[in-house]
């Protein structure tokens, strides 16, 4: 989506010492603050959420497709680490 220039928001859903190690420039929401936060969440366009693994940010999209009536939110699989593997390996990641 990055490479083909997309208008999609792009979230990040790690703690804030994780965040701080290495960002994608997304909109950083920790997992528990994805409820009190989530006004800050487009809901015209795409949404990729993203975590370490794939784990948190897959919560991230339930309980805001659950509880927010969210449509338009998909999980980056694998994470921040499938990215680092796939897009750039010099990346750091915790």
């Amino acid at each position: 989506m990055q490479d083909r220039n997309e208008d999609f928001q792009l979230i990040d859903v790690r703690e804030d010492f994780e965040y701080q190690e290495s960002n994608l420039g997304a909109v950083h929401i920790p997992l528990g603050q994805i409820l009190a936060e989530a006004d800050k969440i487009d809901r015209n366009k795409p949404v990729v959420i993203h975590c370490r693994s794939g784990k948190r940010s897959a919560q991230a999209v339930q309980i805001l497709s659950k509880r927010e009536g969210f449509d338009n939110l998909s999980n980056l699989k694998g994470g921040i680490l499938a990215w680092r593997d796939e897009m750039d390996p010099d990346l750091k990641v915790y």
